[in-house]
């Protein structure tokens, strides 16, 4: 017999299996010794009290042997195949190819930026010397932004499609169960890279192509149809198909479209700045004490205020991380978080952004909050000073409109410069985000404070682009064979709703082709 059942547990005894049992034990009312195995389904932290307990909902396999139930997938030959052209090896790119092999496609990767051994050297160029790789940065490259820039896989899109299908596709290729169990799954920075080599390596085994520096130059379209596209200025690659998961930065490929008339609209998007405290603090607010258990990890938070007709909300919380330069052109500034698996830097630091909406931008050009994007991110680079450093602000000088004297230590590697960040922002976003803060700090002890520093511009939450597409078909609706897929289109936001677009995608190939 399987029972599902709901147990909390203290912190201290979360991996002891004597407890858990007895837990188990005692909430069925049964002799331990019937229990003959269980299984964690889902795994959360409940700090609502002052004692802080971890809520999981197991599996209880009584007087029967429990089995585990390990998926893995065995991914057939198509080195042969009919094949399927995916712009861009990110999250959206890789499980779509993932996709089509299941389907009997031959799918070839066309990413633009290096390998994940050969961006780290990019990466610390920009971290180091300010130097920005305009097609390998912490956006382009294999395994997308997420690769170098967390690795969170928490997500809302459960009815989008299988999530645990994209989950046991990263455990199968190296990552830990626990993100099977976990409410906020993470990898982790230091160990995404790994996992995503490890998908390479599945995909060529299988005939997959996976090319590196092949830039997208051109889209072939004869008579409605696309014919396939051309890499570098030189190469044209043909088939009957193309995924485009190019990503939310890819400036570039919105600007090439639309002088292929072919449609695009502008979308709203979120701005503001990266906000980042020491950990200490998040830690005492919501655990309700002085010093972090060590057996509970880094605290998160969530927080969302309305602002006259405004949303303000922080996203993509990195506990024990870093922020970190996301510029993907020369003389701009765009500012994301991360944290290493074991989210043991001192500080910690989440996007707050606010809703821009299309009445804000004046005019009906469909690249309008695009070009304003950029605007912003110029400026945010000339307030700096030049080599990536940022526009900063401790938060209640922020709020009372006074420059910062001087500026608190903080995990932002090419440094931080005293500005009022007013003169970057536009003023209805630095008012709403003036109005939102201090009522931040009346939902959570210690969150307003001037330890806390503002870190500008956080501009890349989500595309100020759509690339549309029918609902069924998945295809644009100009371009049969087009499949505007994921962050760059518009139609997702992070790692797992990207995975979860690219299978979409490749399963719309299937009906299509």
């Amino acid at each position: 017999m399987q029972i599902d059942i709901e147990i909390k547990l203290f912190p201290a005894d979360i991996d002891q299996d004597e407890i858990l049992r007895k837990s188990c034990a005692t909430a069925l009312n049964v002799p331990i010794s019937s229990i003959k195995g269980y299984k964690i389904l889902k795994r959360s932290i409940d700090a609502r009290s002052k004692q802080v307990v971890y809520r999981l909902q197991v599996k209880v396999y009584l007087d029967e042997p429990f089995l585990a139930d390990i998926k893995q997938i065995h991914y057939q030959n198509v080195s042969n195949r009919k094949p399927v052209l995916i712009v861009g090896a990110g999250p959206a790119g890789l499980f779509a190819a993932l996709q089509c092999i299941e389907n009997g496609f031959k799918p070839i990767i066309l990413e633009r930026g290096k390998d994940v051994k050969q961006r780290r050297r990019d990466l610390a160029a920009i971290n180091k010397e300010g130097i920005v790789n305009t097609e390998s940065n912490y956006c382009y490259g294999e395994g997308g932004a997420g690769t170098y820039s967390d690795g969170k896989l928490y997500t809302r899109s459960n009815k989008r499609g299988d999530i645990n299908k994209v989950l046991e596709a990263f455990v199968q290729h190296g990552a830990t169960a626990d993100i099977l169990i976990d409410a906020r799954p993470h990898i982790g920075t230091n160990k995404l890279p790994l996992i995503i080599t490890a998908i390479r390596e599945t995909l060529l085994n299988a005939g997959a192509e996976v090319r590196f520096d092949q830039k997208m130059t051109d889209l072939l379209v004869e008579f409605g149809k696309v014919k396939g596209v051309v890499v570098n200025g030189e190469e044209k690659i043909y088939a009957d198909a193309v995924i485009l998961a190019t990503g939310h930065s890819a400036r570039d490929v919105y600007e090439l479209l639309n002088r292929k008339n072919i449609l695009v609209e502008a979308k709203p998007f979120a701005l503001g700045v990266r906000i980042e405290h020491p950990q200490a603090i998040i830690d005492a607010a919501q655990y309700h004490c002085d010093i972090r258990s060590e057996f509970l990890p880094p605290a998160y938070y969530s927080l969302v205020e309305q602002v006259v007709d405004r949303g303000v909300f922080s996203f993509c919380m990195c506990p024990g991380g870093i922020i970190a330069p996301c510029a993907t052109y020369e003389n701009e500034i765009v500012v994301n978080g991360w944290s290493p698996s074991k989210r043991n830097n001192p500080f910690a630091n989440s996007g707050t952004v606010v809703q821009v909406g299309l009445d804000d931008v004046k005019g009906d050009h469909p690249l309008r909050m695009m070009h304003f994007q950029a605007a912003i991110e110029r400026q945010a680079f000339a307030l700096g000073g030049g080599n990536l450093v940022a526009p900063a602000q401790r938060m209640v000088d922020f709020v009372e409109n006074r420059l910062s004297v001087d500026l608190p230590k903080n995990s932002y590697l090419p440094g931080t410069k005293a500005v009022v960040l007013d003169e970057t922002l536009p003023a209805f976003v630095a008012e709403s985000l003036r109005a939102a803060l201090p009522l931040f700090g009346k939902k959570m002890k210690g969150y307003y404070t001037n330890e806390a520093i503002l870190v500008g511009v956080e501009s890349r939450s989500s595309s100020p682009v759509r690339i549309p597409r029918d609902k069924e078909t998945f295809q644009h609706p100009q371009v049969a064979g087009l499949f505007p897929c994921a962050e760059g289109a518009g139609y997702a936001g992070g790692i797992v709703s990207a995975a979860i677009d690219g299978i979409n995608c490749a399963n719309a190939v299937l009906k299509f082709l």
